[in-house]
């Protein structure tokens, strides 16, 4: 089977099991991520095939959507990718992709964990799309759907959440620009993904003072 084979399988069961799944985690966010992934990939020396395909399976099962169980995704991705002929060292590169590119584990107290430069290029690819116009998008989309307020002013961020405390936060939308999307940009590993999250983090300063002025009824 050829790369380009497993790719297509791939997103064809992507697409399949992601069928009427959330806006903001749909079969669209992992075309994004993936085209990103493929574009940080130009500058960068990682394997392509392990990439391509941690970035087409990294939202397959969403822990938000399953209760919060994080295991889920991994036993998916790699009953899946036994399909398509791979090693099991590369079915074992993808799976710990995938276990370790959420947000949420950089949280708390730090101690050491897998790190790779496949893992830092998907993770570069899915976190640019979680900002910029499309990251606003996708968090008023989410909120909506998890029935969060826009915005409370009595309800400040909370700014020193660890793992548990962030899964279980119901917060405001607007809070979660501080407490996850504005810190992104300094979290990137890559120089494209770098470069590409500046632009994105300052279109988010300008629509939070835009929200802002528009809030407090300004002219």
């Amino acid at each position: 089977m050829t790369d380009p084979q497993r790719v297509e399988k791939t997103i064809a069961y992507v697409k399949k099991q992601l069928k009427g799944a959330e806006g903001g985690h749909d079969w669209f966010h992992i075309q994004r991520v993936f085209r990103n992934t493929l574009l940080i990939a130009k500058d960068e020396k990682v394997n392509l095939r392990i990439v391509s395909l941690a970035a087409l399976l990294h939202d397959i099962a969403d822990s938000k959507f399953h209760d919060g169980n994080e295991k889920i995704g991994p036993k998916k991705a790699n009953k899946f990718l036994k399909k398509l002929k791979l090693s099991r060292e590369e079915r074992k590169e993808i799976v710990r992709i995938i276990r370790h590119i959420s947000f949420k584990n950089s949280l708390g107290k730090k101690k050491k964990s897998y790190n790779s430069k496949e893992l830092q290029v998907v993770r570069d690819a899915d976190r640019l799309d979680a900002i910029g116009a499309i990251g606003i998008a996708r968090a008023f989309n989410y909120g909506g759907h998890a029935g969060r307020t826009l915005y409370d002013p009595e309800i400040a961020p909370n700014l020193k959440m660890d793992k548990a405390a962030y899964k279980a936060a119901k917060g405001p939308t607007i809070n979660h620009f501080y407490e996850k999307l504005l810190l992104l940009r300094d979290r990137m590993h890559t120089a494209t993904g770098k470069r590409l999250a500046e632009e994105r983090h300052q279109f988010m300063l300008q629509y939070l003072e835009q929200f802002y002025k528009e809030w407090n009824g300004a002219g």
